[in-house]
C-alpha cells in the first residue's frame, strides 16, 4: 500500500532523527562508556597463590638453630614454600579513588602452624581507579609487619609511589615506576618482550631490587641480630652483629588491554651479613611463581574485561554507525519523494467541445413562440 506524501515526510523525519542519534551514540560510546569501564571495580576481591619452582634452589634458615646453644645456624634445603595474597577494597573509596588492602603471607608448608610462617604483611594504599597509581596524599598508605601485645597488627604510615597491584588500561611497552613492599621504595620495572601465556598476548616486565638493609627500613627483632661467630658459622671470635638484607628480581606478565597481571614471579634472597656486598648467612632464597590455578583465574578476569571493552569500544559503535548511516540515507530518499508536486485534478482540463473556452455556467434559454 503506497504511503501518502505527508506520511512519507513524517517517516523521513523520524529516520533522519534516528540516524543522527545513532551516529552520535557511535561517537560517544567509545569515549564515555569505555572510560567508565577503565576504572578498577569497587567489588574487587583477588586471591593469588605462588609456590616455589620445582627443581630450583629453595633455602630457609631454621630459626630454632639460632637459639639452640649447641649448634651453628642451620640452612634447610628443598623447602616447599607457598605465598598467598588476598586483596580487597576498603574505605575510603569513591568514584575516582579506591583503597586497596592486601594481606600477604609466606609459609613453609613442611611445618605446621606458626612455626611455618616466615613473613606476614598487611599493605594498604589508596590509588586512582583509572591509572592504578597512588593518590597524591601524604600518607596515602600503610604497612603492618609487627604486632602489639594483643597480637594485633601495628600499621606504619608509608608513602607509596608507582604501580603495585595493577597496570593501567592500555599498558605500553615501556618502563613504569613500581613500588616494592619490602624495601618500601620505588624502582623501575622494565619492558622485556611481548609473548603469550595460554594463547593470550601479554607484556613481560622485569624489576631488580638492589641489596637493601631491612633494619634501616623497619625495626623488627629479626632485622638485626648479634651472635657469636661460631653460631653464625663464620670465622672470627666474639660476638658479631649482622643485619638482614633483601634483594629481589621481580617479573610480571601483563595483559595490555586491561592491565591485568596474569602471572608474577619473584626470585627472593634474604640474608644476614655485615655488608650488602657479601652475603654470609642465608635467611631465605627461593624462586616463587603464580600457580596454574591463579594464572587461569587471572586470564578469565582479563578476557571478561577484554570482551566488555571490545563490545563498547568497537562492536556497538560500528553497529550503531552503520544503522545510523542507513537510516539517514533512507530518510533522505523518502524526504525527496515526499516533497514532489501533486497532479492537477481531472476537472481542471478544458473540454474539447468548448473550443478551448471556459464553459458558460448559465443554463441555456429557449425562445417560445406564442400563436396569437
Amino acid at each position: 500500500m503506497a504511503l501518502s506524501a505527508g506520511t512519507r515526510r513524517t517517516v523521513a523525519c523520524l529516520l533522519v532523527g534516528l540516524g543522527a542519534l545513532l551516529i552520535v551514540a557511535a561517537l560517544l560510546i567509545p569515549t564515555y562508556t569505555v572510560g567508565k569501564l577503565a576504572k578498577t571495580p569497587l567489588d574487587l576481591e583477588i586471591t593469588t597463590i605462588a609456590t616455589n619452582q620445582p627443581g630450583e634452589e629453595s633455602l630457609v634458615l631454621d630459626s630454632k638453630s639460632l637459639t639452640s646453644p649447641d649448634s651453628a645456624a642451620k640452612i634447610d634445603t628443598n623447602v616447599p614454600l607457598v605465598s598467598q595474597r588476598f586483596l580487597t577494597v576498603e574505605e575510603p573509596s569513591d568514584a575516582t579513588e579506591m583503597t586497596v588492602q592486601a594481606g600477604q603471607t609466606l609459609r613453609r608448608i613442611d611445618k605446621q602452624g606458626d612455626t611455618g610462617l616466615l613473613t606476614a604483611t598487611i599493605d594498604r594504599v589508596t590509588i586512582d581507579r583509572k591509572t592504578g597509581e597512588p593518590v597524591d596524599k601524604d600518607p596515602n598508605g600503610s604497612i603492618a609487619v609487627n604486632v602489639n601485645k594483643d597480637m594485633q597488627p601495628v600499621a606504619d604510615p608509608v608513602q607509596h609511589t608507582g604501580l603495585q597491584y595493577r597496570f593501567p588500561i592500555g599498558t605500553e611497552q615501556k618502563s613504569y615506576p613500581y613500588f616494592d613492599l619490602n624495601a618500601r621504595k620505588t624502582f623501575d620495572i622494565n619492558f622485556v618482550e611481548e609473548t603469550e601465556i595460554n594463547n593470550l598476548k601479554v607484556y613481560h616486565f622485569k624489576q631488580s631490587i638492589p641489596a637493601t638493609d631491612l633494619n634501616n627500613v623497619v625495626k623488627t627483632p629479626t632485622n638485626k641480630l648479634t651472635f657469636p661467630a661460631a653460631k653464625w658459622g663464620v670465622p672470627g671470635e666474639g660476638d658479631i652483629t649482622m643485619s638482614r638484607w633483601y634483594t629481589n628480581t621481580r617479573e610480571v606478565w601483563v595483559e595490555p588491554q586491561t592491565g591485568t597481571v596474569i602471572k608474577g614471579g619473584e626470585q627472593l634472597h634474604l640474608f644476614y651479613a655485615r655488608s650488602g656486598e657479601k652475603p654470609e648467612v642465608t635467611a631465605l632464597k627461593s624462586h616463587i611463581v603464580f600457580d596454574e590455578n591463579t594464572i587461569e583465574s587471572q586470564i578469565s578476569v582479563a578476557k571478561e574485561n577484554i570482551d566488555k571493552l571490545s563490545l563498547y569500544g568497537r562492536t556497538m559503535p560500528i553497529v550503531f554507525g552503520v544503522i545510523g548511516v542507513i537510516a539517514l540515507i533512507v530518510g533522505a530518499i523518502l524526504g525527496v519523494r515526499g516533497s514532489g508536486s501533486t497532479p492537477a485534478p481531472a476537472g481542471g482540463a478544458l473540454s474539447q467541445k468548448s473550443g478551448g473556452r471556459r464553459p458558460d455556467n448559465d443554463p441555456p434559454t429557449e425562445q417560445i413562440r406564442i400563436t396569437k
